[in-house]
Protein backbone atom coordinates (compact mmCIF):
# COMPACT_ATOMS: atom_id res chain seq x y z
CA UNK A 1 0.00 0.00 0.00
CA UNK A 2 1.24 3.79 -1.14
CA UNK A 3 1.67 5.68 1.86
CA UNK A 4 2.57 9.99 1.61
CA UNK A 5 6.31 8.16 3.09
CA UNK A 6 6.83 6.81 -0.06
CA UNK A 7 5.64 9.77 -2.41
CA UNK A 8 7.96 12.12 -0.04
CA UNK A 9 11.18 9.89 -1.38
CA UNK A 10 10.04 10.24 -5.10
CA UNK A 11 9.31 13.84 -4.79
CA UNK A 12 12.57 14.54 -2.67
CA UNK A 13 10.58 16.58 -0.34
CA UNK A 14 9.43 15.68 3.71
CA UNK A 15 6.39 13.63 4.50
CA UNK A 16 4.76 17.00 6.54
CA UNK A 17 5.28 18.83 3.28
CA UNK A 18 3.01 15.61 1.22
CA UNK A 19 1.06 15.97 4.41
CA UNK A 20 0.37 19.96 4.13
CA UNK A 21 -0.28 19.45 0.21
CA UNK A 22 -2.76 16.63 0.14
CA UNK A 23 -4.50 18.19 3.08
CA UNK A 24 -4.85 21.26 0.92
CA UNK A 25 -3.17 23.07 3.87
CA UNK A 26 -0.10 24.16 1.32
CA UNK A 27 0.63 27.54 2.93
CA UNK A 28 3.58 28.40 1.83
CA UNK A 29 4.72 25.90 -0.14
CA UNK A 30 5.77 26.81 -4.21
CA UNK A 31 3.37 25.90 -6.72
CA UNK A 32 5.44 23.52 -8.42
CA UNK A 33 6.38 21.72 -5.78
CA UNK A 34 2.64 21.08 -5.36
CA UNK A 35 2.16 19.88 -8.51
CA UNK A 36 5.11 17.66 -8.42
CA UNK A 37 3.61 15.94 -5.01
CA UNK A 38 -0.41 15.45 -6.76
CA UNK A 39 1.44 14.24 -10.05
CA UNK A 40 3.45 11.86 -8.07
CA UNK A 41 0.26 10.66 -5.83
CA UNK A 42 -1.62 10.33 -8.94
CA UNK A 43 1.24 8.45 -10.62
CA UNK A 44 1.57 6.05 -7.18
CA UNK A 45 -2.61 5.41 -6.86
CA UNK A 46 -2.14 6.93 -3.62
CA UNK A 47 -5.25 6.26 -1.98
CA UNK A 48 -5.63 8.30 1.78
CA UNK A 49 -5.81 5.79 4.60
CA UNK A 50 -9.51 7.45 5.83
CA UNK A 51 -9.86 5.37 9.20
CA UNK A 52 -5.95 5.94 9.81
CA UNK A 53 -6.40 9.59 9.72
CA UNK A 54 -10.08 9.35 11.24
CA UNK A 55 -7.97 7.67 14.65
CA UNK A 56 -5.51 11.13 14.61
CA UNK A 57 -7.92 13.59 14.17
CA UNK A 58 -11.42 11.74 15.71
CA UNK A 59 -13.06 12.49 12.82
CA UNK A 60 -13.88 10.77 9.20
CA UNK A 61 -16.23 12.92 7.73
CA UNK A 62 -18.72 10.12 7.39
CA UNK A 63 -22.17 9.98 8.73
CA UNK A 64 -24.39 6.95 9.28
CA UNK A 65 -28.09 6.74 8.02
CA UNK A 66 -30.41 3.68 9.51
CA UNK A 67 -33.36 3.51 7.45
CA UNK A 68 -36.12 0.66 7.99
CA UNK A 69 -36.95 -0.44 4.16
CA UNK A 70 -35.21 0.64 1.64
CA UNK A 71 -38.01 -0.32 -0.96
CA UNK A 72 -40.65 1.59 0.50
CA UNK A 73 -40.73 4.62 -2.13
CA UNK A 74 -41.06 7.99 0.89
CA UNK A 75 -37.14 6.59 1.51
CA UNK A 76 -35.27 7.45 -1.65
CA UNK A 77 -36.26 10.96 -2.15
CA UNK A 78 -34.82 11.25 1.99
CA UNK A 79 -31.38 9.32 1.16
CA UNK A 80 -31.13 11.52 -1.87
CA UNK A 81 -31.33 14.68 0.15
CA UNK A 82 -29.03 13.18 3.37
CA UNK A 83 -26.56 12.31 0.38
CA UNK A 84 -26.77 15.69 -1.52
CA UNK A 85 -26.66 17.69 1.87
CA UNK A 86 -23.66 15.59 3.48
CA UNK A 87 -21.87 14.94 0.38
CA UNK A 88 -22.06 19.17 -0.35
CA UNK A 89 -20.29 19.31 3.59
CA UNK A 90 -17.87 17.03 2.34
CA UNK A 91 -19.18 14.24 4.03
CA UNK A 92 -19.62 10.48 2.94
CA UNK A 93 -22.90 8.63 3.35
CA UNK A 94 -22.91 4.79 5.10
CA UNK A 95 -26.60 3.73 4.35
CA UNK A 96 -28.11 0.91 6.78
CA UNK A 97 -31.55 -1.09 5.79
CA UNK A 98 -32.94 -2.92 8.88
CA UNK A 99 -35.91 -4.60 7.26
CA UNK A 100 -38.05 -3.63 9.88
CA UNK A 101 -36.06 -5.40 12.32
CA UNK A 102 -34.95 -4.06 15.70
CA UNK A 103 -31.96 -6.70 15.99
CA UNK A 104 -30.92 -5.70 13.23
CA UNK A 105 -30.77 -2.05 13.79
CA UNK A 106 -28.91 -2.78 16.85
CA UNK A 107 -26.11 -4.32 15.40
CA UNK A 108 -26.25 -1.63 12.46
CA UNK A 109 -25.62 1.02 15.15
CA UNK A 110 -22.81 -0.86 17.08
CA UNK A 111 -21.11 -1.43 13.39
CA UNK A 112 -21.37 2.28 12.74
CA UNK A 113 -20.08 2.98 15.88
CA UNK A 114 -16.80 1.00 15.12
CA UNK A 115 -16.67 2.36 12.00
CA UNK A 116 -15.59 5.91 13.61
CA UNK A 117 -18.98 7.50 11.74
CA UNK A 118 -19.15 11.17 13.00
CA UNK A 119 -23.00 10.77 13.64
CA UNK A 120 -26.02 8.98 12.56
CA UNK A 121 -29.60 9.71 11.38
CA UNK A 122 -31.79 7.22 12.37
CA UNK A 123 -35.49 5.96 11.09
CA UNK A 124 -36.21 3.21 13.81
CA UNK A 125 -37.92 0.03 13.47
CA UNK A 126 -39.21 0.26 17.01
CA UNK A 127 -40.59 2.74 19.45
CA UNK A 128 -38.34 4.52 21.47
CA UNK A 129 -38.28 2.36 24.86
CA UNK A 130 -36.58 2.67 27.53
CA UNK A 131 -34.25 -0.40 26.65
CA UNK A 132 -33.96 1.44 23.11
CA UNK A 133 -33.08 4.93 24.53
CA UNK A 134 -30.79 3.64 26.47
CA UNK A 135 -28.81 2.34 23.85
CA UNK A 136 -28.65 5.29 21.77
CA UNK A 137 -27.82 7.15 24.38
CA UNK A 138 -24.44 4.49 25.07
CA UNK A 139 -23.45 5.61 21.54
CA UNK A 140 -22.08 8.64 22.44
CA UNK A 141 -22.24 9.81 18.99
CA UNK A 142 -24.33 12.75 17.92
CA UNK A 143 -27.59 11.06 16.39
CA UNK A 144 -30.85 12.79 15.15
CA UNK A 145 -33.92 10.84 14.87
CA UNK A 146 -35.74 11.09 11.20
CA UNK A 147 -39.58 10.79 10.87
CA UNK A 148 -39.94 9.49 14.52
CA UNK A 149 -40.54 11.68 17.44
CA UNK A 150 -37.96 10.64 20.56
CA UNK A 151 -40.60 8.86 23.50
CA UNK A 152 -40.22 10.75 26.52
CA UNK A 153 -38.08 10.88 29.01
CA UNK A 154 -35.29 10.93 25.83
CA UNK A 155 -34.95 14.29 24.08
CA UNK A 156 -33.05 13.07 20.60
CA UNK A 157 -32.92 15.56 18.03
CA UNK A 158 -35.70 14.94 15.81
CA UNK A 159 -37.37 15.52 12.50
CA UNK A 160 -40.86 14.76 11.40
CA UNK A 161 -43.90 15.31 9.67
CA UNK A 162 -47.04 15.53 12.21
CA UNK A 163 -49.26 11.97 11.35
CA UNK A 164 -51.81 12.84 13.62
CA UNK A 165 -52.17 16.14 12.33
CA UNK A 166 -51.51 14.96 8.63
CA UNK A 167 -54.27 11.98 9.00
CA UNK A 168 -56.89 14.09 10.88
CA UNK A 169 -56.41 16.36 7.82
CA UNK A 170 -57.38 13.37 5.31
CA UNK A 171 -60.17 12.09 7.35
CA UNK A 172 -61.59 15.80 7.99
CA UNK A 173 -61.72 16.02 4.07
CA UNK A 174 -63.38 12.84 3.68
CA UNK A 175 -66.08 13.95 6.28
CA UNK A 176 -66.21 16.91 4.16
CA UNK A 177 -67.56 14.96 1.30
CA UNK A 178 -70.09 13.47 3.11
CA UNK A 179 -68.26 10.36 3.72
CA UNK A 180 -69.43 9.21 7.59
CA UNK A 181 -68.26 5.15 7.36
CA UNK A 182 -64.50 5.71 6.64
CA UNK A 183 -61.92 2.59 7.20
CA UNK A 184 -58.62 2.96 8.13
CA UNK A 185 -55.65 1.33 7.14
CA UNK A 186 -53.06 1.65 9.90
CA UNK A 187 -49.15 0.86 10.52
CA UNK A 188 -48.14 -1.68 12.79
CA UNK A 189 -49.67 -1.50 16.86
CA UNK A 190 -45.73 -1.53 17.71
CA UNK A 191 -44.94 1.73 15.56
CA UNK A 192 -44.95 4.80 17.06
CA UNK A 193 -45.88 6.30 13.70
CA UNK A 194 -48.28 4.08 12.98
CA UNK A 195 -50.31 4.54 16.71
CA UNK A 196 -49.66 8.36 15.85
CA UNK A 197 -51.61 8.64 12.61
CA UNK A 198 -54.45 6.09 14.23
CA UNK A 199 -54.67 8.42 17.25
CA UNK A 200 -55.35 11.20 14.27
CA UNK A 201 -58.00 8.91 12.37
CA UNK A 202 -59.91 8.33 15.68
CA UNK A 203 -59.58 12.01 17.10
CA UNK A 204 -60.88 13.01 13.34
CA UNK A 205 -64.11 11.07 13.70
CA UNK A 206 -64.78 11.73 17.56
CA UNK A 207 -64.81 15.64 16.83
CA UNK A 208 -67.98 14.87 15.06
CA UNK A 209 -69.68 12.40 17.13
CA UNK A 210 -68.96 9.19 14.97
CA UNK A 211 -68.31 6.16 17.01
CA UNK A 212 -64.88 4.45 16.15
CA UNK A 213 -65.85 0.88 14.71
CA UNK A 214 -62.64 -1.47 15.57
CA UNK A 215 -64.43 -3.56 12.73
CA UNK A 216 -62.96 -0.97 10.21
CA UNK A 217 -59.65 -0.47 11.37
CA UNK A 218 -56.77 -3.17 9.69
CA UNK A 219 -53.14 -3.07 10.96
CA UNK A 220 -50.81 -3.40 8.27
CA UNK A 221 -47.06 -3.10 7.78
CA UNK A 222 -46.91 0.02 5.40
CA UNK A 223 -46.80 -2.55 2.20
CA UNK A 224 -49.15 -2.62 -0.66
CA UNK A 225 -49.77 -6.31 -0.13
CA UNK A 226 -51.63 -5.51 3.22
CA UNK A 227 -53.79 -2.65 1.87
CA UNK A 228 -55.12 -4.89 -0.95
CA UNK A 229 -55.36 -7.96 1.81
CA UNK A 230 -56.69 -5.46 4.12
CA UNK A 231 -59.31 -3.82 2.01
CA UNK A 232 -60.64 -7.39 0.89
CA UNK A 233 -60.80 -8.31 4.60
CA UNK A 234 -62.36 -5.21 5.64
CA UNK A 235 -65.35 -5.65 2.65
CA UNK A 236 -65.52 -9.16 3.91
CA UNK A 237 -66.86 -7.99 7.16
CA UNK A 238 -68.32 -4.65 6.35
CA UNK A 239 -69.49 -3.57 3.06
CA UNK A 240 -71.30 -0.49 3.65
CA UNK A 241 -67.95 2.10 4.48
CA UNK A 242 -68.01 4.24 1.81
CA UNK A 243 -64.32 5.62 2.02
CA UNK A 244 -60.68 4.39 3.55
CA UNK A 245 -57.89 6.11 4.80
CA UNK A 246 -54.44 4.73 4.75
CA UNK A 247 -51.44 5.19 6.70
CA UNK A 248 -49.56 5.38 3.59
CA UNK A 249 -49.57 5.47 0.34
CA UNK A 250 -48.63 1.99 -0.70
CA UNK A 251 -51.24 0.60 1.26
CA UNK A 252 -53.52 2.66 -0.36
CA UNK A 253 -52.18 2.06 -3.76
CA UNK A 254 -53.06 -1.64 -3.11
CA UNK A 255 -56.44 -0.95 -1.20
CA UNK A 256 -57.65 0.53 -4.86
CA UNK A 257 -56.27 -2.73 -6.24
CA UNK A 258 -58.56 -4.75 -4.17
CA UNK A 259 -61.19 -2.63 -4.69
CA UNK A 260 -61.16 -2.61 -8.39
CA UNK A 261 -60.58 -6.58 -8.51
CA UNK A 262 -63.98 -7.21 -6.48
CA UNK A 263 -65.44 -5.30 -9.85
CA UNK A 264 -66.41 -1.97 -7.43
CA UNK A 265 -64.84 1.45 -8.65
CA UNK A 266 -62.89 4.47 -7.12
CA UNK A 267 -63.89 6.82 -6.09
CA UNK A 268 -67.29 6.01 -7.29
CA UNK A 269 -67.82 3.31 -5.05
CA UNK A 270 -65.08 3.88 -2.44
CA UNK A 271 -62.76 6.98 -2.27
CA UNK A 272 -59.93 5.74 -1.33
CA UNK A 273 -57.04 8.66 0.47
CA UNK A 274 -53.26 8.31 1.39
CA UNK A 275 -50.37 9.42 3.17
CA UNK A 276 -46.42 10.62 1.67
CA UNK A 277 -47.56 11.78 -1.58
CA UNK A 278 -44.59 9.21 -3.16
CA UNK A 279 -44.39 9.16 -7.05
CA UNK A 280 -46.83 6.46 -7.96
CA UNK A 281 -49.22 8.26 -5.95
CA UNK A 282 -49.88 10.89 -9.22
CA UNK A 283 -49.10 8.01 -12.13
CA UNK A 284 -51.98 5.80 -10.80
CA UNK A 285 -55.59 5.56 -12.37
CA UNK A 286 -57.21 7.43 -10.54
CA UNK A 287 -54.20 9.37 -9.21
CA UNK A 288 -54.43 9.20 -5.65
CA UNK A 289 -55.55 12.17 -3.37
CA UNK A 290 -52.67 11.90 -0.74
CA UNK A 291 -51.30 13.60 2.31
CA UNK A 292 -48.05 15.31 1.69
CA UNK A 293 -45.38 15.33 3.72
CA UNK A 294 -41.75 16.67 2.60
CA UNK A 295 -39.70 13.82 2.31
CA UNK A 296 -36.45 16.19 0.60
CA UNK A 297 -36.58 18.96 3.09
CA UNK A 298 -36.67 16.25 6.15
CA UNK A 299 -33.88 14.98 4.60
CA UNK A 300 -31.71 17.95 4.88
CA UNK A 301 -32.64 19.22 7.78
CA UNK A 302 -31.63 16.26 9.28
CA UNK A 303 -28.34 16.44 7.72
CA UNK A 304 -27.69 20.14 8.68
CA UNK A 305 -28.97 19.18 12.22
CA UNK A 306 -26.58 16.60 12.83
CA UNK A 307 -23.51 18.00 10.99
CA UNK A 308 -24.04 21.60 13.37
CA UNK A 309 -23.64 18.67 16.79
CA UNK A 310 -20.80 17.40 15.14
CA UNK A 311 -19.28 20.84 14.67
CA UNK A 312 -19.94 21.13 18.34
CA UNK A 313 -22.84 23.98 17.44
CA UNK A 314 -26.31 24.60 19.42
CA UNK A 315 -29.22 23.74 17.39
CA UNK A 316 -31.70 26.54 17.46
CA UNK A 317 -34.78 23.93 17.54
CA UNK A 318 -33.90 20.17 18.94
CA UNK A 319 -37.51 19.15 17.41
CA UNK A 320 -38.43 19.80 14.29
CA UNK A 321 -42.21 19.22 13.22
CA UNK A 322 -43.14 19.44 9.61
CA UNK A 323 -46.86 20.20 8.05
CA UNK A 324 -48.47 17.95 6.47
CA UNK A 325 -50.86 19.25 3.45
CA UNK A 326 -53.57 17.48 1.50
CA UNK A 327 -53.45 17.13 -2.35
CA UNK A 328 -56.86 16.87 -3.45
CA UNK A 329 -56.42 14.28 -6.94
CA UNK A 330 -58.99 11.98 -8.44
CA UNK A 331 -59.57 9.07 -5.78
CA UNK A 332 -62.30 10.78 -3.64
CA UNK A 333 -65.60 11.72 -4.48
CA UNK A 334 -68.74 13.52 -2.79
CA UNK A 335 -71.22 11.18 -1.42
CA UNK A 336 -74.47 11.26 -2.17
CA UNK A 337 -76.20 8.53 -0.27
CA UNK A 338 -74.79 7.30 3.40
CA UNK A 339 -75.40 4.15 4.99
CA UNK A 340 -76.15 5.02 8.72
CA UNK A 341 -72.88 4.93 11.02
Amino acid sequence: MITIKDIAKKAGVSITTVSQVLNQKEIGIKKETKERILRIAEELDYKPNYLARGLITKKTNTLGLIIPDITNPFFPQVVRAIEDTGNHRNYNIILCNTDNNQKKEKLYLEMLQKKYVDGIILTSSTRTTEEHGLLLEKLKLPLVLLDRAAASPFDFPSVYTCGYQGVMLGVNYLLKQGHRKIAYLSGPETSLVGKERLEGYMAALQNVGITVNPQLIYYGDYKAETGEKGITELLEKDRNFTAVMAANDLMAVGAMRSIKNRQLKVPEDISVLGFDNIQISRLIDPALTTIHQPSYEMGKMATDMLIRLIEGKKLEKRQVILKPELLIRESVAERKSQPSP
